[in-house]
């Protein structure tokens, strides 16, 4: 039988899937068809090895199917720093976050004022801005329709959130909080995340070529997807994920948010999910509307990020382990993680049903993929940095240099860290680099081990060139307890040959 469903297993940017094989290493599978509809879906957080686990453990599950039957790229990489938004714009754009100008969604720009600065056209003073596309952009964070105002909202869901707008211009004027963009002196007018990429999506290319588009995220600021036209994406769907899950407006307030157990992550997914199935039959995401089915339409799942990144998480009635377990020598998803695995191959496989059912799987391709692979897998490894420890040194060591003010206007810190430097000498660089390069961060949250206590540095014990050993020092400066752990080494030297 030909099939046309193409799966990538986390493939982290669209341009992975359109790269020439010499490119990128693929194995093939099936055959090629002409395709009217493209399927991007993105599982957030998904590593190559979680789907070769999972298709070695779940042969007959339908992301396995996928794997068997498309061809599937395994040198895919995403942009550094990994996470969604940059994650997105590569798959979409085939750019960097250099060329895109999206580095996160949470950065710093030298060229645009702040939110709520006094501006007059044309201004060329006051400029630096932090730029923040994420929750805190929306009307209200804490409603799950960002601050739209569905009626009984709460009451009514998860229906009632499919009254949610898919058309940019009223996300932008209903969700998203113009007051809290920052704003372009040459017009004093708010940015909004769509005028700020600085290149074209295909989102945009499509559209301009008659198709229909749609897609389903995280934030209303995913309206980024659009491109700078602002027309890209016909019907955009974006439940706010980071708001509460529980009724803010009761007397106790705005509850946890939906990342914080995963079967709420899985629940808010499936919201998403169901705009998915309602476009593949021929419907608007409310499924209340006829529309075509979309040229490129898709969305991304949250569930198996939060899964890897939440400690414990209800599952079966009590906390379970989250994130990966060590099992026979191997690092492999644990209990919480295989649920979340398993909810998003359900849903896949509705998807994959009612493509099959509207007799359009011989038309649509359908790529999976991951938007960014950031969660550590060996997490007894795992070594969390204090960014502010290290930035307060630099900035003091710049001072103590001769230095004027804070080199550092900005920083964004996740699994990579970028500064952006108010001094943008070379000098400033130099000195920036070197330091960080030199500096010894403790490590803020260490290893569990029953009785000790784990602190970071050491100096290395030798003999000739081979290192069969290391003793650490703790309770003063690093230089104080380097000097002691020098000093005792010396102590016993001559038993050392």
């Amino acid at each position: 039988m030909k099939r046309t469903f193409a799966a990538i297993g986390a493939a982290l940017t669209l341009l992975a899937a359109a790269a020439p094989a010499s490119a990128h290493r693929a194995r093939h599978h099936g055959h090629d068809a002409a395709a009217r509809h493209v399927l991007l879906l993105s599982v957030d957080g998904l590593h190559d090895s979680d789907l070769a686990w999972w298709v070695e453990t779940h042969p007959a599950s339908t992301l396995a199917r996928l794997v068997r039957g498309g061809t599937h790229y395994v040198n895919a990489a995403t942009p550094r720093v990994s996470d969604s938004f940059p994650g997105m714009m590569a798959q979409i754009t085939g750019g960097n976050p250099r060329s895109t100008g999206i580095y996160y969604d949470v950065t710093w720009n030298r060229s645009l004022l702040p939110a709520g600065s006094p501006c007059t056209p044309g201004q060329t003073t006051g400029l630096g801005a932090p730029v923040a596309y994420d929750e805190s952009a929306d009307v209200n964070p804490d409603s799950v329709d960002a601050g739209f105002g569905i009626p009984a909202l709460y009451a009514g869901l998860p229906g009632s959130l499919f009254a949610l707008p898919g058309d940019i211009g009223t996300i932008e004027a209903r969700m998203l909080a113009a007051a809290k963009m920052p704003i372009d002196p040459a017009t004093c007018q708010p940015v909004f995340p769509h005028a700020y990429l600085r290149v074209n999506t295909v989102f945009e290319v499509a559209h301009r070529a008659g198709l229909a588009t749609a897609w389903s995220d995280k934030h209303p600021a995913y309206e980024i997807t659009s491109g700078p036209s602002g027309a890209g994406v016909d019907d955009l769907f974006t439940p706010e994920i980071n708001s509460s899950v529980t009724d803010p407006a009761l007397p106790g307030g705005a509850g946890p948010d939906w990342t914080k157990q995963n079967l709420d992550t899985q629940r808010y997914d499936a919201i998403k999910a169901q705009a998915i199935v309602n476009e593949i039959d021929g419907l608007d995401h409310s499924g209340t509307r006829a529309a075509a089915v979309p040229g490129i339409f898709g969305m991304n799942f949250q569930a198996v990020s939060t899964a890897q990144k939440l400690p414990t998480s209800l599952l079966h009635g009590s906390d379970q382990a989250g994130g990966y377990v060590l099992a026979g020598g191997r690092w492999v998803p644990g209990p919480v993680l295989t649920d979340a695995l398993a909810f998003v191959d359900a849903q896949v496989g509705r998807f994959v049903s009612e493509l099959r059912a509207r007799h359009l799987q011989r038309s649509t391709t359908l790529i999976l993929s991951a938007k960014h692979g950031q969660s550590p897998i060996e997490t007894t490894a795992l070594r969390r940095i204090d960014d502010g420890v290290v930035l307060d040194a630099l900035n003091t060591a710049w001072r103590a240099n001769g230095g004027s003010g804070d080199l550092v206007a900005f920083s964004l810190d996740d699994d990579a860290m970028f500064l952006w430097l108010n001094d943008r000498s070379r000098a400033a660089l130099a000195f920036a680099r070197s330091f960080l390069l030199g500096f010894d961060q403790p490590a803020s949250a260490q290893r569990d081990i029953t009785d000790m206590l784990a602190l970071s540095g050491g100096v290395p014990i030798k003999v000739g060139e081979e290192t069969i050993g290391a003793i650490g020092s703790s309770g003063s400066s690093l230089e104080s307890d380097d000097a002691c752990a020098k000093a005792g080494i010396a102590k016993v030297a001559d038993r050392l040959k």
